[in-house]
This record gives C-alpha cells, structure tokens and sequence, in this order.
C-alpha cells in the first residue's frame, strides 16, 4: 500500500502540473487524435486505388488497423514514455531514480504518464468497435474472447518492444532512432496485412520478432480466414503466449540494465 501511494503522489504530482496549463494539455489532447485518425486514414487512401489488398477486402483491412492502433495506443499511453531513458541517463537523472524506495520502470512510467494521449486512445477503441461491426463475424465464445483479449495482449506485445528499445540506452546512449524502427515501425507494419511483405522481411518481422500476432494472425481467427500464408487456425490465438514471451525477454533485458548502469557522477 505505501509503494501505491507512492506511486499516485507521482501521478498526482503529475497531473497537478499539467492542469497549471489547462489551454495547452486540451490542445494536445486533441491534436493527438491525428495519430491514430492517420492510421485509418492510410488505409482508406489506399483502397481508393483498389478494392482489395493480398485478398483483403477494406473492412478486413480496417479490423487489422484497428486492431493495431488499441494495442499500439494502449502500450503507448502506458509506457510510451520510457524512450526519455536515454536523457535520464546521459544527464544522470536515472540517479535519482535509483535511489529512491521504488521500482525504477514504475517510477519513470508514473512521472510522465503521456495523459494527453487518453483521447487517442479513446478514438482507437471506437475505431475498432466500428471494425468488428463492419465484419460478418460468426461470433462464438471463443471468437468474443479474442476479440476483448487481442488488444490487451497486444499492448503488453507493444509495451514490452517499447522497454526493449529503451533499455539499449544502458550500453548505448543515442539509441533513440534504432529503438524507434522496432517501436513506431513495429505500429506501421502491424497496420496491413502481411502478405503484402515477402522475402526475409516478412520472414524475421512477422514471425521471428512476432509482429503478426499483434492484429494479422487474430483478424484472421475473427474473421474465420484461412491464412494465406498456410499457418494453421489456431495460431490467432496464441498472441497472448507471444506477448507474455516477449513480456519475459524484456524483464531479463532491463535487469541486465540496470545493473550494466553506472552513475554519470553528476
């Protein structure tokens, strides 16, 4: 209970900051929407030029998308964050970090959760909403569970490329661009269907680093498709096994991390 409290004293410190400029935190919560609205927007642009992509129709494409952005959006509102790892520790902030009676991922999340993203958020749940509803989906128990489970599992996916990419911060400082290939070009490859990749790229993001398991493996188990890649059924069930492997790596990653650390000395 005292870690709790700790941690909502973080949050509310935080929020008491933001409202000090209520004009400026609406204006960014709005303007924040455009990430996710850009992302459905693509694909519809797209499909104005053909009616189907890789065999997909546009709402197959949109439950992909949507399915996407939750995920994305979620881990980003979330730990999003974490990427500022690399300031902290170039300017010994992380110092201050450590010192203190807390976890240190739950402390960098809690003093700058991304709250003028809620919206995005909001608009990425209401877009896949509209997506499933799109669909002909012969919906069974199994069918309504994936649909609840798939963005969540997705987002811990997410959250955990997320930390991955921040944690080479400890051995390399100016990591930031490299990290942001995996996160934000992990959103944009999540996006579409994908066979519309091929050769060695599809091969290690889709399935070496699991990225089809985040909307393209779960659509097809929601809309009752085969995989025109030839995997079988059940692997549109399996993202939350992936998410909780990849969840695992990222763990063992920022332990290495931390202890790798050494102080600035500033």
């Amino acid at each position: 209970m005292a870690e709790l409290r700790a941690y909502a004293a973080l949050l509310g410190g935080q929020w008491r900051s933001m409202m000090a400029y209520r004009a400026s935190f609406v204006v960014e919560m709005i303007t924040n929407i455009g990430g996710t609205a850009l992302d459905v927007l693509a694909v519809l642009v797209i499909f104005r030029a053909t009616p189907t992509i890789a065999g997909f129709t546009l709402p197959e494409a949109v439950l992909m998308v949507s399915l996407s952005s939750c995920a994305f959006n979620l881990a980003d509102f979330v730990v999003g964050n974490i990427d500022r790892l690399t300031s902290y520790v170039r300017t010994g902030m992380l110092d201050t970090v450590l010192i203190r009676p807390l976890g240190a991922l739950g402390q960098l999340v809690f003093m700058d959760l991304p709250l003028r993203k809620a919206l995005r958020l909001a608009l990425a749940v209401v877009v896949l909403v509209v997506a499933l509803g799109l669909n002909d989906i012969d919906w069974t128990p199994a069918r309504v569970t994936l649909a609840f489970v798939v963005p969540v599992a997705g987002a811990v996916f997410f959250a955990a490329i997320f930390v991955l990419s921040a944690s080479l911060a400890f051995w390399w400082v100016d990591s930031g661009q490299l990290g942001n290939a995996f996160t934000y070009g992990g959103r944009d490859f999540t996006s579409y269907p994908v066979p519309v990749y091929a050769g060695w790229f599809r091969a290690v993001f889709a399935y070496g680093l699991g990225f089809a398991f985040v909307s393209y493996q779960p659509a097809l188990a929601l809309l009752g498709r085969a995989d025109p890649l030839g995997l079988p059924g059940w692997t549109g069930y399996v993202s939350p096994l992936v998410a909780l492997a990849v969840a695992g790596i990222a763990a063992l990653v920022w332990r290495s991390g931390i202890r790798h650390y050494r102080s600035t000395g500033s």
